[in-house]
């Protein structure tokens, strides 16, 4: 059949041109064609989300197996009542924060939803996808779309209408090219039918954002592991292995420079490989494939699937994958290289645990960090690299003394003290100094974090704010209550009550760094000593169970 192609990437071309292109799509839909669409995480393959013939060319077009339901497209809450029953308030919530974006939420169907758009199930995919252009052509045609990604089924997903052409082109009525998707990766689902709320697939939208919002989210099991072939997917790309290329994929795990060392040691001549930029050069003689900076996950995701569906243009036998951390986006680039390939994968460094460790001044820090070394950790303690960059840095020095003029002395020592109390009293001039810091301290940081076996932690006060914490596998924030912080500050530094009590006010709260960490440890304790011995005990647990969790992936 012929596919006719609406090219909609120039929105601000000849409007009535793109409505024409607009209102020809949704006819088609209405007809009970077929239509690829763009949204921004990847292409759609749209049918009538009610017809269900319409909806079984779907199926037929794609390869997809009948039990895998579709997600129905919509342009806003208000479009729920018509096709979900029973809609909790959390659902209203999450749409008025997340949508239009890349969140599908599960709900209980209404009749009227046929059983080839749910694979029988009584529960239906909702989401409001963030393109304009798809909103459109939902707005005109004047009805959910039923749409799964446009690849052939088990392909790696379409960022581009290109991709579409190459997986269905001839197969399909007509595809709507909107350009390369933003986001790279599927849609989010989060099944709102149980209490608390699962995670059913990872997707553009992290899970920490939405935890952030309604609290505590169960991760389905699905996530990091494949479904056995009794067990029914209750949202898409649950169950089936996707997103692969012909040749097989391996995903290592585990720190960058280690997961990186792994694949040059296991990659042979005719070896693909996926890695970030940073190790491109290691694999000099292969197919490689950037996947992206290793500190940008928004990259990633962007090329993510790109990266996949070109090794099939090459003559490569195997391909090694390096993956990112389960952070933000982290876990839905890892959940789609971990079923590209089939679960298939290899820890680098099983044993390596990084922690982060922050909290105020006089919190206790140092009693935490010495329970680590008990248990044989090592600390990179960012104030003391601080100062050790900043003494061999002439340009880090002259960084500083452009914004703050005479906190030098003439032999170039800092006055430490003298910074301290202007930044203090002014918390503009703190985050003057702490922009500065950060562009010369992270890059240090990250080269030891790389080189760190066993167990160390990072100790930083700004350890979100700089963004080291996405080098944590957990973060832990130390508090105690303000009195008993001024009073260490005062015997620790031998300085006065006004001055410990600037130094405290100028910091974050410890209700602060409760919302961002994984773990708290107060300390209420009547001495170092004592408050060292719960640390020990409280850090061995958490230990464990981050290698347990590692090595059962």
């Amino acid at each position: 059949m012929e596919t006719i192609y609406y090219d909609l990437r120039d929105t601000k071309g000849q409007q009535k041109e793109i409505e024409d292109k607009i209102s020809a799509a949704a006819k088609i839909l209405r007809e009970g064609g077929l239509v690829a669409i763009p949204t921004e995480t990847v292409y759609g393959l749209g049918a009538d989300g009610s017809n269900p013939e319409a909806v079984r060319r779907i199926f037929e077009v794609k390869g997809r197996p009948q039990d895998n339901p579709l997600i129905l497209h919509v342009t806003g809450a208000q479009w729920l009542p018509r096709y979900c029953v029973d809609i909790p308030p959390v659902a209203y919530v999450l749409a008025r924060k997340f949508w239009p974006g890349p969140l599908t939420m599960i709900l209980k169907r209404q009749p009227s939803v046929p059983d080839e758009t749910t694979a029988g199930l009584d529960t239906v995919g909702v989401r409001c996808p963030n393109h304009p252009v798809t909103l459109a052509i939902i707005r005109e045609a004047g009805m959910a779309i039923a749409a799964p990604s446009a690849n052939t089924s088990g392909r790696p997903s379409c960022t581009t209408a290109q991709d579409v052409v190459q997986d269905v082109g001839g197969r399909v009525d007509a595809i709507v090219d909107g350009g390369p998707c933003a986001v790279g990766v599927e849609s989010t689902v989060l099944d709102l039918t149980c209490e608390p709320p699962r995670l059913l697939r990872p997707g553009g939208l992290p899970l920490e954002d939405m935890e952030r919002l309604i609290g505590h989210i169960d991760v389905d099991k699905a996530v990091i592991a494949s479904l056995s072939a009794n067990e029914r997917p209750s949202a898409p790309g649950m169950k089936y292995r996707h997103y692969a290329p012909k040749a097989p994929v391996t995903v290592i795990t585990g720190a960058p420079i280690a997961s990186a060392r792994e694949i040059e040691r296991r990659a042979g001549p005719g070896s693909g490989v996926i890695c970030f930029d940073e190790y491109a050069d290691m694999f000099a003689g292969r197919v490689v494939r950037s996947l992206g900076p290793r500190n940008d996950k928004q990259v990633q995701a962007q090329r993510l699937f790109e990266a996949l569906r070109s090794f099939d243009e090459t003559d490569v036998t195997e391909i090694y994958a390096q993956c990112p951390d389960n952070r933000g986006l982290g876990l839905a680039i890892g959940n789609r290289l971990k079923k590209a390939a089939g679960f298939h994968v290899i820890e680098a460094d099983s044993q390596r645990v990084i922690l982060g460790l922050t909290g105020g001044t006089g919190a206790g820090k140092t009693s935490a960090l010495n329970a680590l070394r008990d248990l044989g950790g090592q600390v990179i303690d960012c104030d003391a690299v601080y100062k050790e960059v900043l003494e061999s840095s002439a340009e880090f020095q002259n960084a500083i003394n452009v914004k703050f003029p005479g906190v030098f002395d003439a032999k170039g020592r800092l006055n430490r003290k003298k910074l301290g109390e202007e930044v203090f009293a002014k918390r503009d001039r703190l985050d003057e100094l702490n922009k500065i810091v950060f562009r010369y301290l992270l890059p240090e940081i990250e080269r030891r974090v790389e080189a760190a076996e066993g167990l160390y932690a990072i100790d930083a006060i700004n350890l979100f704010e700089s963004g080291l914490d996405r080098l944590c596998d957990r973060t832990v924030a130390v508090t105690a209550p303000t009195e008993l912080r001024v009073r260490r500050i005062m015997a620790r530094d031998d300085i006065p009550e006004y001055y410990a009590r600037l130094r405290v006010g100028a910091q974050k709260p410890d209700d602060y760094y409760r919302g961002k960490c994984d773990e708290e440890l107060n300390n209420a304790a009547d001495s170092p000593e004592e408050f060292r011995k719960e640390a020990r005990l409280f850090f061995e647990r958490l230990v464990e169970s981050i290698l347990e969790k590692k090595r059962h992936g």
